[in-house]
């Protein structure tokens, strides 16, 4: 059997919204959580043991407990912060893990009152653990000013 020529053509793919589990507002719930200055509000949706986790400083981080530990540190230096996903958010299925793209914006008050905007990189991977998904790792940069 032939099939037509129009069926053959592929439509070009979108980001997906929603990958079996994680969505945009899963994403965003987790930045209110950082929003709020206090790793304890976020830890729910990180998984314990040895996971990698790359911040903007230091060089990395090999635990949830380690991560939280130091996080905290360069957070206690805000009064305030504000952190929305981007709408470049992807959301990818890959086997039994979920890994996810997106721009933050940030808008961030220091305790001097000094106001820092900028734009984070967020990438990390889910997994499915105990029936619920699970960042194990995480990578958020911002780039140099140009």
């Amino acid at each position: 059997m032939r099939l037509p020529l129009w069926r053959l053509r592929r439509k070009k793919p979108q980001p997906p919204s929603r990958a079996g589990g994680v969505d945009k507002s899963d994403l965003q719930r987790i930045w209110d959580g950082w929003s709020t200055l206090n790793p304890s509000n976020v830890a729910r949706y990180y998984a314990r043991g040895s996971h990698v986790f790359f911040d903007i400083a230091p060089v990395k981080y090999d635990s949830w407990d380690d991560y939280q530990a130091g996080v905290i540190k360069v957070l206690s230096g805000f009064q305030s912060a504000t952190c929305k996903v981007n709408n470049d958010a992807q959301i990818h299925k890959a086997g039994k893990d979920i890994w996810i793209t997106a721009t933050i914006a940030a808008d961030m008050v220091e305790k001097s009152g000094k106001h820092d905007m900028s734009t984070f990189r967020w990438t990390a991977i889910f997994e499915k653990m105990q029936g619920k998904w699970l960042i194990v790792h995480e990578h958020v940069s911002e780039p140099l000013s140009q």
